[in-house]
């Protein structure tokens, strides 16, 4: 989620800025303008990528959290018919 949310922001300070842009420079874009453009094109991409490189790793986690899980029930579930079976045994 804060992914997302710095990722949104980001994409709403790239929007602001070139509108600010757009509006203060009236007679075009100077190469100053046109760099900063350029600049905040490239970091919304980097950090477009950056999002979908930590939803894979959390997508990857998740998988091995819900393996480790379904291993961890297995064996309580042998552990459980294994103290069954020692109950049985004679004393």
């Amino acid at each position: 989620m804060n992914v997302t949310k710095s990722l949104r922001t980001a994409v709403l300070f790239g929007g602001l800025a070139l509108t600010t842009a757009f509006l203060s420079g009236c007679g075009g874009l100077d190469e100053a303008q046109i760099k900063e453009l350029s600049d905040l094109k490239s970091e919304v991409s980097s950090l477009e990528a950056e999002a979908n490189s930590l939803r894979d790793e959390r997508a990857k986690l998740e998988a091995q959290i819900e393996a480790t899980n379904r291993k961890l029930a297995e064996c309580e579930k042998q552990k459980e018919e294994a103290r069954a079976n020692l109950d049985k045994l004679p004393k």
